[in-house]
């Protein structure tokens, strides 16, 4: 991925990635720049080598403001392609910008800090795990301007939020802290420190087994989507690509003998 003023990688010696949304002057609102950037890193982060958990976060006061509404004032008699149009596999370029982090081989975490509307909150929704400050100000904005979430919001919040909360929040565009956004399903912790909390999480999530984590993380889809016996079934793939490498039922055994539990002491 070209270096450009809109995101950064920075790929550490143990594996995770530290991915900034740089556009910190303007709250890293989303302009078509930023769009473009966002979709090359997700797929810049699906060939990288050696990258086994990545830190999505935004520098300066915010995560992201969400939607840049002046950059994407259309000139009269420009032509807009549907955004029907499957641009990318499954989805459009608005909605890739989310989804791209689901469809990362390795774990996302979202570090939220400072406001977090619209745009931003689905693509920190599009993380594996989001760990927000407890006095971030989050919003699911569409509907305040006439429009209905379509950047992949409820592709990405099936399971995490009670459906009749997530129609309040639809419906009203109300603001919440990420303190209630903990309670509601919407971010997994609340940290003061959310970067520094994302980071140590990604650490020890980098410590663990690359393909068996890869591997989960590809169960965690199909769990949301497929029936019950196409997750069995996966879930049985998945494990032998696990022990299929050479010496791994070995080093499992000896890792399970070497931790196993007294007993007595229990």
């Amino acid at each position: 991925m070209e270096p450009n003023d809109r995101i950064s990688i920075d790929l550490g010696s143990n594996g995770v990635a530290q991915v900034r949304l740089t556009r910190g002057d303007k709250m890293n609102a989303l302009d078509p720049a930023m769009f473009e950037a966002i979709i090359d890193a997700g797929q810049a982060l699906r060939d990288m080598p050696g990258l086994r958990a990545v830190v999505l976060s935004g520098e300066g006061r915010s995560f992201c403001a969400g939607l840049d509404l002046a950059s994407f004032t259309a000139a009269p008699g420009d032509e807009q392609k549907p955004i029907t149009d499957r641009t990318y596999g499954n989805t459009n370029r608005f909605q890739e910008v989310a989804m791209t982090w689901r469809k990362c081989p390795v774990p996302v975490i979202a570090a939220v800090h400072g406001v977090c509307f619209g745009g931003g909150l689905q693509i920190a929704s599009g993380a594996d795990i989001r760990v927000a400050h407890p006095d971030a100000r989050m919003a699911i904005m569409e509907m305040k301007w006439g429009l209905v979430p379509d950047m992949g919001g409820y592709a990405l919040w099936r399971g995490l939020v009670r459906d009749d909360v997530l129609r309040e929040l639809v419906y009203t565009n109300r603001e919440f802290t990420g303190t209630e956004a903990c309670e509601m399903g919407m971010a997994t912790f609340t940290d003061a420190d959310p970067l520094a909390r994302a980071t140590a999480l990604a650490e020890t999530i980098a410590q663990r087994n690359p393909e068996a984590i890869r591997g989960a993380k590809r169960l965690a889809a199909t769990m949301v989507e497929a029936d019950t016996d196409a997750i069995l079934m996966a879930e049985s793939a998945e494990q032998g690509i696990v022990m299929r490498r050479p010496n791994q039922v070995e080093a499992v055994m000896a890792g399970m003998q070497k931790r196993a539990p007294n007993f007595t002491d229990i």
